[in-house]
């Protein structure tokens, strides 16, 4: 994937952010992908407000990675203090999946994470039901950690869910 260009969020990007992001995970556009909700949630993945908080937080940014005037991927990067850093929110236009671009947003973010941060280790969540996903990770070097999170049922604003086993694993990987 060449002609890209990235470089942090902006308020004025938020509508923007909230497309990709809701394409990538959630109703039948993100059937185009591999990395597709769609069978664990419906609803929203995030909203525009979610997004904002994230942009006005110094201890977090939303990478972006754009062709032209496209926003066609980014992803969420996060400071958690004693040297750990997260990233979320890995989104990447659903018929451009499979290209290479997720894996450029991960090296991305692990290095503005050891740059902005100073993290030498980075952690991420994830739906054990993702094997693929799970798989990929892996393939980039992370491993479970045995943790768990709950999944925030209750909550609207994560998205409705379809199950009632949801709950997130814990990866973890170190930074070099």
């Amino acid at each position: 994937m060449t002609d890209l260009t990235f470089r942090d969020a902006t308020p004025a990007d938020i509508p923007a952010l909230h497309q990709l992001i809701e394409s990538a995970y959630r109703g039948e556009a993100s059937r185009a992908g591999w990395t597709t909700e769609a069978d664990l949630l419906a609803g929203q993945r995030t909203d525009p407000e979610d997004l904002a908080d994230i942009l006005a937080d110094p201890a977090q940014a939303l990478l972006t990675a754009w062709r032209g005037e496209a926003l066609i991927g980014c992803i969420l990067i996060a400071d958690q203090g004693q040297g750990t850093g997260y990233f979320g929110m890995l989104s990447v236009s659903p018929t451009l999946q499979g290209a290479g671009l997720g894996r450029r947003l991960v090296e991305a973010a692990h290095d503005a994470l050891r740059d902005r941060f100073d993290a030498r280790r980075v952690r991420i969540s994830a739906f054990p039901q993702r094997e693929t996903l799970l798989a990929w990770y892996e393939r980039l070097g992370y491993r479970l950690t045995g943790e768990t999170l709950p999944f925030p049922y209750g909550n609207p604003r994560f998205g409705l869910p379809l199950r009632d086993d949801l709950h997130f694993v814990v990866m973890e990987r170190p930074l070099a």
